[in-house]
């Protein structure tokens, strides 16, 4: 029996295709970016989706992991989306945000892959023609600050062991946050948010994503044991690109470490 293609429900936001493909979500990451924080141009996000596909034959389809946001808003075309997991590499909340879904006073924390265990996914089949186009929007997307690095990866994918594009942690970068504990995660994922929305309501789409698919990972169910122990604080207000957006009071700070090595 062949394996079930996913279906993906609509998801209303500011991260849209639209938005990556005008560039308009581009220059509002790059606008709300604190002082010296180093971005990436338009020019450097080029020339590493060149680097990343120079050992990608041109005329074949490109097999993408998705293990976060992907999961529930790909964004982007492909011809097929199936389970898939990848050995050798865990998801893991460790990388700080000081934009996006969160500020220097409030950082929030984002998903990545890093090194260890295995991960469950999904694996989206980009037809070759599409793959560079398609590939522009997911650098805009992950790439722009340089806490991920793009990896080639063998995965499994609705049976059959395939190579598949990723993103993983970026080890060097200031804003890696290493394996933190799942209550001091938890803190910041609970009160951060920015001109995406806030750490809480990405937290939540991935766990609803991951009961879509019945993938239990043990790491998300501690820091959903986390949350449920965490005392209430006094809310905060946090201006967003939809208005002030209520969160819970500040934490400790992230290491003030804004730019790239």
């Amino acid at each position: 029996m062949p394996t079930p293609k996913l279906l993906f429900p609509a998801v209303d936001g500011p991260l849209t295709r639209e938005r990556l493909h005008d560039g308009s979500l581009l220059a509002a990451l790059r606008a709300s970016a604190p002082p010296g924080m180093v971005l990436r141009s338009d020019e450097e996000l080029a020339a590493s989706l060149d680097e990343t596909l120079a050992t990608h034959p041109a005329d074949e389809p490109l097999w993408l992991f998705g293990y976060g946001s992907l999961m529930w808003n790909p964004a982007i075309h492909y011809l097929d989306a199936l389970p898939a997991t990848v050995r050798g590499w865990s998801r893991r909340f460790c990388l700080w945000l000081y934009t996006a879904r969160g500020t220097p006073e409030v950082p929030g924390l984002m998903l990545a892959l890093d090194r260890g265990g295995g991960c469950r996914g999904i694996g989206f089949r980009i037809a070759a023609e599409q793959v560079r186009t398609e590939l522009t929007l997911l650098w805009r997307r992950e790439m722009l600050g340089g806490t991920y690095d793009a990896r080639w990866v063998q995965a499994d994918i609705g049976g059959q062991r395939s190579r598949a594009l990723t993103f993983v942690a970026n080890r060097r970068h200031p804003r890696y946050a290493g394996a933190l504990q799942p209550e001091e995660a938890m803190r910041h994922i609970a009160t951060a948010a920015g001109s995406l929305g806030s750490c809480r309501a990405y937290f939540d789409q991935t766990v609803a994503a991951l009961e879509r698919l019945g993938i239990r990972d043990a790491a998300i169910e501690r820091l959903r044991a986390a949350l449920a122990q965490l005392p209430p604080a006094p809310p905060a207000a946090i201006v967003t690109r939809d208005g002030p957006q209520t969160v819970a009071g500040p934490v400790a700070a992230a290491p003030s470490l804004l730019s790239n090595p």
